[in-house]
């Protein structure tokens, strides 16, 4: 199971500024992949920008987007955004994608909740038309360079629409940020609905956990805080940060046994010492 780190770009009211250094520090740590956690209303960073900001810094690390709300953007734009960024990354991007349930994360005028999976729906095919250079805005000319390549996509969300998004559409699965019995069931749904499209062998399946070595009761407070929308579900999540070497040990055992391939330990602060904490323990 291959072990990757977040970018603390959706902790509230983080440092901008410390993006760069982090996306260092965790491709010199040896992590296999730097993660965004996104929405828009709420005091972070946008994905894009941490994501592109990351590409620019680093060489060799894999960048994941866990998740990107995919219906709030104009497809074509996003579909030139993500290009972009795979592109100054050399092609180490991998864009998880999903359709969103916050009313106040649709601030784009005529992209709103209502309408969001049909809307999703008709833009993945649109992606795969902008990164394939058709022409755009009914002219001549494509929305990016020659050579852009298929951005490998994942999907997340629990609804059979989500599942079946990622059986034809992408690479693979993500799931939410609870403990491993309860995404387990999505993982044997992503298998089943990948094997019924006749898909080749199985599909990528990426688990995610919260974590905050440093100071883990403001690592708590900052996640409960992103979820607070949620009700209980915010204390669920919250109260699975792993802020223990022992803590974190077990994460990646429950998740190596519900056969996830990639376990990505999103972190809960911006502090960066707290690479160097997970490092010590992981790799």
């Amino acid at each position: 199971m291959r072990i990757g780190t977040g970018l603390p770009n959706q902790v509230r009211d983080m440092r901008p500024a410390v993006i760069p250094a982090w996306a260092r520090q965790a491709e010199n740590a040896g992590f296999t992949s730097l993660a965004t956690v996104g929405r828009y209303a709420y005091p972070g960073v946008s994905d894009t920008v941490a994501l592109a900001a990351a590409a620019a810094v680093t060489s060799r690390i894999d960048l994941v987007s866990a998740i990107l709300l995919g219906p709030t953007w104009p497809g074509t734009m996003l579909a030139k955004e993500l290009a972009g960024i795979d592109g100054v990354s050399n092609g180490r991007l991998t864009i998880g994608l999903g359709v969103g349930n916050r009313p106040d994360d649709f601030v784009v005028e005529g992209y709103g909740a209502a309408g969001r999976g049909k809307r999703f729906d008709q833009d993945l095919a649109h992606f795969r038309k902008v990164w394939s250079g058709e022409p755009v805005g009914g002219g001549s000319n494509p929305a990016v360079p020659t050579g852009t390549r298929q951005v490998p996509m994942l999907f997340g969300g629990t609804a059979p629409a989500a599942i079946e998004r990622m059986a034809r559409w992408g690479e693979g699965y993500i799931g939410g940020s609870v403990p491993a019995p309860m995404v387990a069931p999505s993982f044997d749904a992503a298998r089943d609905a990948w094997s019924r499209a006749g898909r080749d062998g199985s599909p990528r399946l990426v688990a995610l956990v919260y974590y905050a070595l440093g100071d883990g009761e403001q690592g708590r407070k900052n996640v409960h805080d992103y979820y607070s929308d949620f009700g209980d579900f915010a204390n669920l999540v919250a109260s699975a940060v792993c802020d223990t070497p022992q803590k974190v040990r077990e994460a990646i055992a429950s998740f190596e046994g519900i056969g996830a391939d990639d376990l990505i330990f999103n972190t809960g602060t911006d502090d960066v010492d707290d690479i160097k904490r997970l490092a010590d323990i992981v790799l």
